[in-house]
């Protein structure tokens, strides 16, 4: 479980940089050599593959080298701890918001209850304002 924490943690700290996100986006349309994806970016190559390796290590991306070029593809399988933690903590809220909707009605139900005067009360008003009075001396 701990390593599994680490593996995540990993891909959610290399895809908190915009940088390294336009990457994924882009091998996502198939792999592309490290002069390819670095070229939209307004950086020097020693700090390109800085990213590179990041992605590397979180298991996103992997690279091989052919001669002078690096070559980088998507591993999507790195995502599916992610995919397993985000539904994991959608169910998680989604139990929650269902509960609080459950609130919510009851206490709209109560509320509507308490407003509405009921007919027990209506009879108990009506008996006690038209009843003749049995003391001596009212009539």
């Amino acid at each position: 479980m701990a390593n599994q924490l680490s593996q995540l943690d990993q891909v959610f700290a290399a895809l908190a940089d915009p940088t390294r996100r336009a990457i994924v986006m882009r091998l996502c349309a198939g792999e592309a050599s490290v002069g390819e994806l670095a070229e939209p970016f307004e950086m020097a190559l020693p700090s390109f593959m800085k990213h590179i390796h990041v992605l590397e290590l979180s298991g996103l991306v992997q690279s091989e080298k052919s001669g002078r070029v690096r070559t980088c593809r998507l591993s999507p399988d790195a995502l599916v701890g992610a995919e397993d933690w985000f539904q994991h903590q959608r169910a998680i809220w989604e139990a929650r918001l269902d509960r609080f909707e459950a609130y919510v009605m009851r206490l709209k139900q109560e509320r509507a209850a308490a407003k509405r005067p009921s007919r027990r009360s209506d009879e108990t008003t009506e008996k006690t304002t038209n009843k003749p009075s049995k003391r001596k001396g009212t009539e």
